[in-house]
């Protein structure tokens, strides 16, 4: 699920979203399944979203939403629905190598067996003079047929392990388009909490700093009713382009949610992160967007950052809430800042988390 259905199902909306998805689907004849409700809560969700756009587009040519053409939606723009539909893909693919690898073992065994079973009666046949060259004959066709078998069964080993690294291949990329939001082209929420908790687990073993930044693009909601969700797209597409270079690997940088972003710094400390935030903002900043169809001027775009530093033995929810009234302190201050969040006096512990 997107970071923006997340984020929606996390407040008192989420109860007006489940009955408006349920009306929906009821509307056009959708029977509630768990797929069909997920797809179709992203539907109203996200009415702007690529999703959304197609089943418009698919309702205004009076197409029905039946289950096939369900799954196929799923497929396409769930990020769950495409791991899962590319595990179960992989795992046919797989079933099928493992199926012919198992044939041609099978033909080896069966050729080698007879062909032990040629060189016992070898030895009887042998002591009839008349019967040599009879004998070599049949030794040199099963040795043959042996030799056969094995390059035959090496030629399918060599395709199924070449099948086995494509399917890897795919199966890596489906993970990443999983793992990815599909707008900014940042880790999504889920692989952002995911990573979060792990790195959070790692410093505290290992003793090491880490900070974690919250970054908010000032006034989004205005801007985005005055000039449209296309605009508003590109506006955060170009936010997210900074901040996903200056949050590169071995740093963390996610769509947390809107037009809200995060990052984590792995094993740096507090003033590090100052610096990366400012730099951030200041060049989102020194950039005057222009519309791309018509080149007018859609003036400069601000961001707010807040942003804290993990303290020993503190928990993932104390340590995203410091970050998160850092911003918020950003915000009430004027926007177009950031703002360290002060330890806190008694932070909520790992163990109590």
């Amino acid at each position: 699920m997107s970071a923006d259905v997340q984020t929606s199902l996390r407040g008192p909306q989420a109860y007006g979203l489940a009955q408006k998805a349920i009306a929906v689907m009821e509307a056009h004849h959708v029977w509630p399944t768990v797929r069909n409700y997920h797809l179709w809560l992203h539907y109203v969700s996200e009415t702007e979203g690529p999703l959304a756009q197609e089943i418009d587009r698919l309702l205004a040519a009076g197409e029905p939403i039946t289950e096939t053409l369900g799954e196929h939606l799923a497929a396409t723009y769930l990020p769950e629905a495409k791991l899962n539909g590319g595990i179960l893909e992989a795992g046919d693919v797989l079933s099928a190598e493992l199926s012919s690898v198992t044939r041609a073992i099978e033909n080896v065994q069966r050729s080698t067996e007879e062909y032990g079973q040629e060189l016992a009666t070898a030895s009887e046949r042998l002591t009839d003079e008349n019967q040599v060259k009879s004998v070599v004959e049949d030794l040199t066709a099963a040795t043959q047929k042996v030799q056969a078998d094995n390059k035959s069964l090496e030629a399918q080993l060599a395709e199924t392990t070449a099948e086995l690294g494509r399917l890897r291949e795919n199966l890596d990329q489906v993970r990443r388009d999983a793992m990815t939001d599909g707008l900014t082209g940042l880790t999504n929420r889920k692989a952002f909490d995911e990573k979060l908790a792990a790195l959070c687990a790692q410093a505290e073993e290992q003793g090491q700093p880490m900070a974690l930044a919250i970054i908010d693009i000032d006034h989004f909601k205005g801007f985005n009713d005055a000039w449209g969700h296309q605009i508003g797209d590109q506006v955060l597409r170009y936010v997210s382009s900074v901040i996903g270079r200056m949050g590169a690997h071995p740093r963390v940088a996610a769509r947390y949610g809107g037009e809200e972003f995060a990052i984590i710094f792995p094993t740096e400390g507090g003033r590090s992160a100052m610096a990366v935030l400012e730099e951030i903002r200041t060049e989102v900043s020194s950039r005057s967007l222009k519309r791309r169809s018509t080149n007018e001027d859609l003036g400069a775009i601000t961001v707010s950052a807040g942003f804290a530093e993990r303290l020993k033995g503190e928990s993932i929810t104390s340590l995203v809430d410091r970050a998160d009234a850092a911003l918020y302190a950003s915000k009430h201050a004027g926007r177009n800042r950031t703002t360290a969040a002060p330890p806190a006096a008694a932070v909520d512990r790992v163990s109590a988390a």
